[in-house]
């Protein structure tokens, strides 16, 4: 993913959008519900919880590196 891509990203995430992608090897949802943001691992449903889309985005972490750390390697 480019930094334009992950710009994009964020901002689809911050109107409503839902999207999947892959991490090494394994695939990764963020989603939501009113007040709340998700970055779940789909292999053991491990979930993390944020009030907000910039919460998600500045404090989600993936391996303990956050996601602005590592967008670059995510793919579609």
């Amino acid at each position: 993913m480019t930094l334009k891509e992950f710009i994009e990203f964020q901002e689809g995430i911050e109107i409503g959008e839902e999207y999947s992608f892959i991490y090494q090897n394994e695939e990764y949802w963020i989603s939501q519900n009113p007040g709340a943001y998700y970055l779940t691992r789909v292999r053991g449903a491990y979930t993390q919880e944020f009030e907000t889309s910039e919460a998600l985005f500045k404090y989600g972490t993936i391996e303990e590196k956050l996601l602005s750390e590592i967008y670059m390697d995510f793919e579609w």
